[in-house]
This record gives structure tokens, sequence and C-alpha cells, in this order.
């Protein structure tokens, strides 16, 4: 398994936003993770690409434990996010240049520009990000996740803020690169959600409440079981 979670659980305080996390995923599959705003969901990938700790519970990632070897986790994994996680007052480039300096990656330059190419800002690479759009952004951080070339890619609503033409970038660079990675999308559009996923996973008020194999998944049932969900932070 490329990913196995253990009887998760975190804390805010006092309060429990996550209970009893148990699933994994194998090398090569596509989870999506649905559920109401608030269920835990961001903190669940947060967890898993190591910004946060969870607070009891066991997580591998590629045979890497959690809290014991945080530094080979990273070098395996790419965060998409909300945040695009650059530096405003550096160039595209500079911020590429930067992040792949930080993980040692051979052949920087080319690199760099190979995936500029990709998401088709080759002709902003000198321009400061601050100047960028909320798309061009977004395309940006999906270039610096993959500058290291990572196994495994952790989406958080990577299609929030993206025009049609960036999410046709998107999904032809989700494409072109399934084959060699492990993903775990968020995300509250079940229809793209559906359309990528191998399995789907439903989490409410910090617990799972779905989890089958796209093979098995009743599109129904699946979306009664996310209505009564969505139902219940109203």
């Amino acid at each position: 398994m490329e990913i196995e979670v253990q009887n998760l659980d975190k804390y805010f305080g006092r309060r429990q936003v996550l209970k009893q996390i148990n699933f994994s995923v194998k090398k090569g599959a596509f989870l999506s993770i649905f559920g109401p705003n608030g269920a835990g969901k961001t903190t669940l990938v947060k967890i898993l690409s190591t910004l946060e700790r969870p607070t009891d519970g066991k997580v591998t990632i590629a045979k890497a434990v959690l809290g014991q070897d945080p530094t080979e986790i990273r070098r395996r994994i790419g965060l998409i996010s909300h945040s695009p996680l650059l530096y405003l007052d550096l160039s595209a480039y500079e911020n590429l240049e930067f992040y792949g300096t930080l993980y040692g990656v051979a052949g920087l330059r080319e690199r760099a520009e190979f995936l500029l190419e990709q998401v088709e800002l080759t002709h902003r690479r000198h321009d400061l990000v601050r100047t960028f759009s909320k798309g061009m952004l977004q395309r940006l951080a999906i270039a610096r996740a993959l500058m290291h070339q990572p196994s495994i890619l952790f989406l958080d609503e990577p299609y929030s803020g993206l025009d049609p033409h960036a999410v046709d970038i998107l999904d032809g660079l989700i494409d072109s690169i399934r084959g060699d990675h492990t993903f775990v999308m968020v995300s509250h559009n079940l229809e793209k959600g559906l359309s990528l996923c191998s399995a789907a996973m439903i989490i409410e008020a910090g617990r799972i409440i779905f989890h089958e194999d796209k093979k098995d998944i009743d599109v129904d049932e699946f979306q009664q079981v996310y209505r009564r969900s969505v139902k219940g932070e109203l």
C-alpha cells in the first residue's frame, strides 16, 4: 500500500475534527474524498502531507511512518491546495528554481522550463508571481507540486478558481502522469471527483461514512449519502 491510515484522531484544543479514520490507498490508485464544509477533509490532507500532526493513530506513506521520517515522506509527495504556496516577490521561474533546489532536483533548469511549458506559463516565466491572476497562480502551483517528480499527489480542491482552459490543462497533466502516480483528491465536485477516481470516500463530522471502490459504487446510493451529509451542515 502507498498510504495506510490507522485509528487516526485529530483534536484542535477540545474539539475533535477527525475520529478513528482508517483507510488505505494502493499504489497507482485515485481516491476522491467528498463531504460537507467542516467535515475534516482538509485537515486529513494536511496530516497526510506533513503540514499537521495527528493527535493519535498511525500514518504510513510509501513505507515511511509519519512523525519518524518526514523528510523522506516530503520527497515522495506533492501538494496542490487552496493556497498556492508560492513566493509572490519571485518570478515564476524563480519559484520553481527555489523548490527544485530544496529537493535537489537534477537538471533543475530543464525541469522548470518543461513544467512552465506544460502549464502554459513560459511567456510569463520572468514575471513576478504577484502580477498573476488566480488561475495562473493555480497553474504555477501545479508545476511547483510536480517539480521534484513526487510519486504521490494530494489535491485539495485543485479545480477551485481555475478557468475552463486551466481546467483542461490540469486534466491533461493528471491524465499524462496518472499511470505513475497515486492521488488523493478532496473535492465538492461530484461529477469531476467520480470521473477521476478509482475509489470514493465521504467524510462527515470527522468520520468516514462511505468508502467504496468505484466499480462497486451505486451512483444513486452514493449521491443520497452525499446529499444527506451536506444537508446536515445547513
